[in-house]
């Protein structure tokens, strides 16, 4: 993929939305891609996330695993879907076991290449902390809603 293509599909990550060009170029410069066979994992469930990842081209099954180990299907992740946000700011675990359902590619973008973005453009910072609060807050809400489920 071209450097203008990587910077289109960025801009439509909704934590990048609304920033600017020099902001999307410092992060489609510093990513790099990474082809992921059909049927390979990019990641598994509880291991240590070090980084993110947009979905450049194909899908991917996002499965957990439930009752009895056996693997349970959560989502699927197309192109334009970050995966793992919360790894831009702090260590964390895979949600999920991420395997590619075909083909694909994927943009890898560094805890320390977002971080070095933030110090560049300080204005930027609150932005995104914002958009990862309302994240945060979206999952609590979301735990909390099935918290009777647990009684």
């Amino acid at each position: 993929m071209a450097l203008a293509d990587d910077i289109e599909l960025l801009s439509g990550v909704p934590l990048f939305a609304g920033l600017d060009s020099d902001q999307l170029r410092l992060i489609a410069f510093g990513a790099e891609h990474r082809p992921v066979g059909s049927g390979q994992a990019l990641f598994r469930e509880k291991s240590p996330a070090e980084c993110a990842y947009v979905v450049a081209r194909g899908r991917f099954e996002l499965s957990s695993l439930g009752r009895g180990g056996k693997p349970r299907v959560e989502a699927v992740a197309e192109r334009g879907t970050m995966l793992s946000e919360l790894a831009l700011v702090t260590m964390v675990e895979r949600k999920y076991t991420a395997v590619a359902m075909e083909d694909a590619d994927v943009i890898r973008i560094t805890r320390a290449l977002f971080h070095r973005l933030l110090e560049e453009y300080p204005e930027m910072a609150a932005i995104i902390e914002a958009r990862i609060r309302a994240s945060i807050s979206g999952l609590i809400d979301g735990a909390a809603a099935m918290a009777d489920r647990f009684r």
